[in-house]
């Protein structure tokens, strides 16, 4: 079995990760080296791994060129800030992305456009993720309600993390192990209401002549401006001509 080796490293010291995702896996300890089983990567790479068992060759089609590229990475303390570690991961799961993009100087407008629309609810704050100091937040960025304690607690220990990297740097955020019973409440995307109708305007006519000059004769009951000093016969069909 083919595998990728990493050198003189306890097996339980191994972080594997892979385009962003923390992958498990076995890892085996041979003469002070640890590995790694290579269709595990490249698997996880969503690429086609195929084994020649006559030429003894292993082949990997690579399906999907893009690499998840990041400067450093951070783990999420899950056990401290459950709810906001379970929202970070349930936006990953959709597809928001693990990589944060420090963008100090865009927060607010970040902020504002991610949150436009959303209600506030006492108690809660509305967590985003992407973050707003993150390039990749703002419109779209997917939104819950979380414990208030919870998500300011998670917001000054990242900010804290994240002191020492300057404005571009990719930071990969790594959630694991969230407690079972953390859950936040998701909030689906805004929808616009629909536009109010028109208000009527009243309609005023002095004169058969005025109702002919607007298009509007014959007129009738239920036309605007209609009224019985247009209508001499009194039959419902004012100006007729």
């Amino acid at each position: 079995m083919a595998s990728i080796v990493f050198g003189a490293y306890a097996a339980s010291d191994i972080k594997l990760i892979i385009n962003g995702k923390v992958i498990q896996t076995d890892v085996q300890t041979i003469d002070g080296s640890s590995y790694v089983p290579l269709r595990v990567v490249s698997e996880s790479l969503d690429a086609d791994v195929q084994w020649d068992s006559v030429t003894r060759t292993i082949t990997i089609t690579a399906k999907d060129q893009s690499v998840a590229v990041y400067d450093a990475y951070l783990n999420f303390p899950s056990d401290e800030y459950p709810e906001t570690a379970a929202h970070i991961k349930e936006a990953m799961t959709k597809g928001e992305s693990s990589i944060c993009t420090i963008d100090r100087d865009g927060a607010d407008d970040n902020r504002s456009e991610a949150l436009r629309g959303i209600p506030i609810k006492e108690g809660y704050d509305r967590d985003e993720w992407p973050m707003a100091m993150c390039a990749e937040g703002g419109t779209g960025a997917d939104i819950a309600y979380v414990t208030a304690s919870d998500n300011r607690g998670a917001g000054a220990w990242v900010g804290n993390q994240l002191e020492k990297y300057a404005n571009g740097t990719r930071i990969l955020f790594i959630i694991e192990d969230i407690p079972p019973q953390a859950a936040s409440e998701h909030i689906p995307e805004p929808v616009s209401p629909e536009p109010a109708p028109p208000e009527l305007q009243e309609v005023y006519y002095a004169n058969c002549a005025a109702v002919q000059a607007a298009g509007a004769a014959p007129i009738h009951t239920d036309d605007p401006g209609y009224r019985l000093g247009l209508d001499r016969d009194g039959d419902g069909i004012g100006c007729e001509q």
